[in-house]
């Protein structure tokens, strides 16, 4: 069999479609965690450890930082720098 006939073959058997809604699927899943731990979890964890903690800029740099970037986690991911988000 070649090739084309095969991804024929597989396509024609629905394992696009299931393909297709599995990413759909994970796509909405990832949205609804990261706005869970975000506006839910963290902000209980941040009351319990005594008030307002900002989790957004804590951050550990893994790499080295180009001179003259300023140590933002926005800044320092648009450079490139790779960030250990701790969040």
């Amino acid at each position: 069999m070649s090739m084309v006939s095969e991804f024929k073959e597989f396509a024609l058997k629905g394992n696009v479609m299931d393909l297709a809604v599995g990413v759909i699927i994970g796509g909405a899943f990832a949205t609804i965690t990261t706005s869970l731990v975000e506006d839910v979890i963290m902000p209980i964890i941040a009351f319990i450890a005594g008030g307002e903690i900002d989790f957004k800029n804590m951050f550990l740099i893994l790499g080295d930082a180009p001179d003259g970037v300023a140590q933002t986690y926005d800044a320092l991911k648009a450079a490139g720098v790779p960030i250990n988000k701790k969040s």
